[in-house]
């Protein structure tokens, strides 16, 4: 059963498959569903290899009774034939008082488990696709208006472009805007949201996206200055990177099925209008499946996989985007 994201509070099923394109606005919704409900539950989030961990959990009995079991899989994208079945079989026969989230933001059409999942009525499955940039400046205004903050008329227009799509990346800001009001009412205008977000200028976040999907060295340089230098957030970054890169992909599929406009129908937004045309003739498609492959593992390593330093994991990143694979 398919049921659009607005219509999935309050939480009344107990099976979710949560697909497509929106990664933030996709895990936005999978923590919520994953936070409803008895307080008393317990709330599991593991891989799609780690399955046998929600049947240990929903079956066993509480020193004073049963307790309900919530679980999130973070990763169902990822499963292998067995733990597909193992998968289907989890979240079709999922008792009363419990509930499992299934993720797959990276899910296609083309994988049967995808189809097997949204033919399955006892399960509610929602696409998230990439929002438009009207819609990212509605749900901007009201972030703002949520917080409390006094914005300037033009503030939501400008960071809905910069930032359409990048959930993660606009609450780290309004979390840091609120820091800097405490309560004293103050007006944010573009020169300090600006500069709350980290931007010195607006062109710089695009420049790198350029310079990586062009495949130029000065791409490792921008990097530093924007993690080092300007204070740009990692998740940030990545976020722009990614979208990039997904959208250089989306043109070339569109081109290659005769699409009049693949700019438009790839939903390519800001600078990279003018630049994605001459950006995708530096790769193949399966270099460009591969650079979002390498996306995503890079930011499972920021997300707390790695010791290493947020710079460290994006060098590697930018070094192996930049290489040519043969």
């Amino acid at each position: 059963m398919q049921l659009p994201a607005r219509k999935l509070l309050p939480v009344e099923h107990s099976s979710y498959y949560l697909f497509g394109e929106d990664r933030d606005a996709l895990f936005e919704m999978a923590n919520t569903l994953l936070a409803a409900g008895d307080t008393d539950a317990i709330r599991l989030r593991v891989d799609v290899s780690e399955l046998g961990r929600i049947e240990v959990e929903s079956r066993s009995q509480g020193l004073f009774g049963a307790q309900a079991c919530y679980a999130l899989i973070r990763n169902a994208e990822s499963a292998t034939p067995k733990q597909a079945a193992h998968l289907l079989q989890l979240m079709t026969s999922v008792q009363p008082g419990n509930r499992v989230i299934a993720c797959a933001p990276e899910m296609t059409w083309k994988k049967a488990l995808h189809k097997k999942m949204l033919a399955e009525k006892a399960i509610v499955a929602t696409e998230f696709r990439l929002p438009s940039v009207a819609d990212f400046r509605a749900w901007l205004l009201e972030q703002f208006q949520a917080a409390g903050l006094d914005v300037a008329r033009e503030v939501p227009d400008i960071l809905a472009e910069r930032l359409c799509g990048m959930r993660e990346a606009a609450k780290q800001l309004i979390t840091r805007m609120q820091l800097y009001d405490h309560g004293s009412g103050v007006h944010f205008d573009m020169a300090l949201v600006g500069a709350l977000l980290g931007e010195h200028a607006p062109q710089d976040l695009d420049d790198f996206c350029h310079a990586v999907a062009m495949r130029e060295a000065r791409a490792i340089a921008l990097l530093r200055q924007l993690l080092l230098h300007q204070q740009v957030s990692d998740v940030q970054l990545l976020t722009w990177l990614g979208i990039r890169l997904q959208q250089m992909l989306m043109y070339v599929w569109y081109q290659s099925k005769g699409e009049r406009s693949p700019v438009q129908a790839a939903r390519v937004f800001g600078a990279a209008r003018q630049l994605i045309g001459k950006e995708v003739r530096q790769w193949s498609p399966a270099e460009l499946m591969q650079a979002q492959q390498a996306v995503v593992r890079a930011e499972k390593l920021l997300k707390g996989a790695s010791v290493e330093s947020r710079v460290m994991v994006l060098e590697r990143l930018v070094l192996h985007l930049l290489t040519r694979h043969g």
